[in-house]
């Protein structure tokens, strides 16, 4: 688990993914990459948009895409999207090409970090609650699936989080300090 070079950030929208994956790559001196900001960099066009215009099956070909493209780099830190884990593609080279790491939140947290949010399109339909709830059943075993270590981050502040992760691949990795993600 620990010779790869890579650390992929898993879990559902508001478990602070791209937060604690910009701190922990910095901890880590790895660079940070977002797969929901490489589908916009990549489309031109924001994701609601790809959304209205294509549908979730469009947004999830392209975000294959994506993620098929940033698991292939080398030394990064990679936040991927709340729901990059139905596609069993991107769960297979996620799970071969890194550390995946689980950001564990509950629907309750996911609704305060989310509340204000105006480019989540799965949000934007019916009532929040329900939909986060209904989305947490059916991906929350296919976090685990893959997950080499499960963080809760319900609050938690993002350099907290971003440490304890750091610690762990430590601890993982026979102790050393700092974590060096080369085999």
């Amino acid at each position: 688990m620990f010779g790869k070079t890579n650390v992929f950030l898993i879990g559902p929208m508001g478990s602070g993914k791209t937060a604690v994956g910009r701190q922990l790559g910095r901890l880590l001196g790895l660079g940070f990459r977002d797969s929901d900001a490489d589908v916009v960099a990549r489309t031109g066009v924001d994701i609601g948009y790809i959304f209205e215009q294509e549908g979730e099956t469009g947004f999830r070909v392209r975000e294959r895409e994506s993620i098929e493209h940033l698991t292939a780099l080398d030394g990064i830190v990679l936040a991927t999207g709340g729901g990059a884990v139905i596609d069993p593609a991107n769960r297979r080279v996620l799970a071969e090409r890194g550390v995946v790491v689980y950001l564990n939140t509950s629907v309750e947290q996911q609704i305060a970090r989310t509340r204000h949010a105006r480019h989540r399109p799965l949000l934007s339909v019916g009532d929040p609650a329900r939909v986060l709830g209904t989305l947490m059943e059916r991906r929350a075993p296919l976090y685990a699936e893959i997950a080499d270590l499960t963080v809760t981050t319900d609050g938690r502040r993002v350099g907290v989080v971003a440490e304890e992760i750091l610690r762990e691949l430590q601890r993982a990795k026979g102790g050393q300090a700092p974590y060096n993600p080369s085999p």
